[in-house]
């Protein structure tokens, strides 16, 4: 028996919240909220009105956008999104609405301010790691993980431009594609921060696109990074805005220890001179950028059974040897691997490595849209997690969204009193499904089903569309 949780358009956002099971009885509630919502919308000058002949006001259209990216394949295109949206009206209000046209819903999804999806994403996860526990923390610290990745788009002239295909394809045979540089939390494993750009050309490379949002660091955090962003610039940088650093030393950088202080063993500390400016960089900006960086270099062997034993050398700010041991650092870095996790949970599991949108701007509102459902699945798992007494990271991302697509629908339908005894159990079924800690974790990039036999494009379709007619044979099928 469906229950009615309201017979008008009124609940706004609610409904949103609804549907990744928020409820006071849990932990983090206070993390988001709807006056939150709605101030965000009122920011951004999104009008809010309680009227119940508008169909797709911003909380519904919200809701419907959601589920496109948390659902996969033909569920994600937007008449799907409308027949959600149609079925959950007519159980919440009686309302029957046209569900075989999407355009109304797609011009109010167009409408809606990007920037309204990423204040939210990002107050989520500011808020979830004010409020996460200290034993989740290292050394009382936020850690922030930062990496880059790209994703691909439809092919159509405005993402060409905007986000050109790789040069060495040949034109209709490629897709658009664009570089990311994301930042997430160690502790809550959510996305903090995120920077888009071309995937090629002046000023589009990863520490780049890393500098566009350095003001988003928090100080008295510590980034791990990879060898890539390992360079004088970031962390001075990274050291104005009091951010430690801890990354691996780049192998272009000649590596002199012979004036080093000694810490340890395999411990020193060493100075490096600023390098000469840089042709992106201003002579200012430059000439406040400091002479020397007084840094840390520790160097560790890493045993991997039936591997050879791998040596890092890593270089950190964090020049405490007798706070922070040469072997804690180590096992901090080995955590940086998370980083990748969280890439491959958004791309794969929540398959954002393909995108759907045929603008830059609905490219961009898609990415934020999917990062703010991403966070919304940690925020479960960071629930679940507290109540278990385990750490965040070890629960498994995959069970909490399947638990999250399973409930969509539902948990409007079901009474109050229903839906508190449903979040319990998904609570305490995603507590349960726990995931190993495996940094050195091996396995063969292969799969044992085999691909369709489908010949791959070496021209444009147009193209091949005509040659076929013109001729009567189809240029891609094997002649015997």
């Amino acid at each position: 028996m469906f229950f009615s949780g309201a017979h008008t358009l009124p609940y706004r956002f609610q409904l949103t919240l609804d549907s990744v099971q928020q409820s006071d009885s849990l932990p983090f509630t206070d993390t988001l909220s709807q006056d939150q919502i709605q101030a965000v919308c009122v920011r951004h000058n999104v009008p809010i009105r309680d009227n119940e002949d508008q169909i797709y006001d911003p909380s519904t259209t919200l809701w419907g956008f959601l589920s496109q990216v948390i659902h996969r394949k033909e569920q994600r295109a937007c008449l799907a999104a409308v027949i959600r949206i149609g079925k959950m009206l007519l159980v919440l209000c009686g309302r029957f609405i046209c569900m075989n046209n999407s355009g109304a819903y797609c011009r109010a999804r167009k409408e809606l301010p990007t920037g309204v999806v990423v204040d939210l994403t990002k107050e989520l996860a500011a808020d979830c790691s004010e409020g996460c526990p200290k034993d989740w923390l290292w050394f009382g610290r936020q850690i922030e993980c930062l990496d880059g990745t790209t994703v691909t788009m439809p092919d159509t002239a405005a993402n060409q431009e905007a986000y050109p295909q790789l040069p060495g394809q040949k034109e209709g045979l490629g897709f658009p594609i664009a570089r990311l540089v994301a930042v997430f939390s160690l502790a809550t494993g959510m996305l903090k921060n995120l920077a888009m750009g071309p995937y090629q050309g002046k000023q589009t490379g990863e520490t780049a696109l890393l500098r566009t949002i350095m003001d988003g660091f928090r100080a008295n955090s510590i980034v791990l990074m990879d060898k890539l962003f390992s360079n004088y610039w970031t962390i001075a940088d990274f050291l104005a805005r009091q951010v430690d650093v801890v990354t691996l030393h780049h192998a272009s950088r000649t590596l002199d220890l012979s004036n080093a202080t000694r810490l340890g063993p395999n411990d020193c500390v060493i100075t490096w001179f600023r390098p000469g400016r840089p042709k992106w960089m201003d002579q200012a900006i430059y000439e406040l950028i400091p002479k020397t960086l007084v840094l840390r270099i520790i160097q560790g062997q890493i045993r991997k059974p039936g591997f050879r034993v791998e040596t890092v050398t890593i270089v950190t700010t964090l020049l405490n040897a007798t706070k922070y041991r040469s072997d804690d650092v180590i096992s901090l870095y080995r955590q940086r691997w998370n980083v990748e996790l969280n890439i491959r949970a958004i791309k794969v599991q929540m398959g954002m490595d393909d995108l759907r949108c045929q603008t830059p701007d609905m490219v961009q509102k898609e990415i934020w849209t999917c990062m703010l459902a991403y966070n919304l699945i940690r925020l479960k798992l960071l629930q679940a997690a507290q109540k278990k007494g385990v750490p965040p990271l070890s629960l498994s991302f995959t069970y909490g969204l399947q638990t999250v697509v399973a409930d969509w629908m539902l948990v409007f339908a079901v009474s109050p009193e229903l839906q508190e005894r449903l979040y319990e159990a998904d609570l305490k079924g995603i507590g349960k499904r726990q995931v190993g800690n495996r940094p050195d974790r091996i396995e063969p990039r292969a799969v044992k089903r085999r691909p369709k036999p489908t010949p791959l494009l070496t021209m444009p379709r147009a193209e091949a569309r005509s040659l076929q007619i013109a001729t009567g044979v189809d240029p891609f099928k094997k002649q015997k």
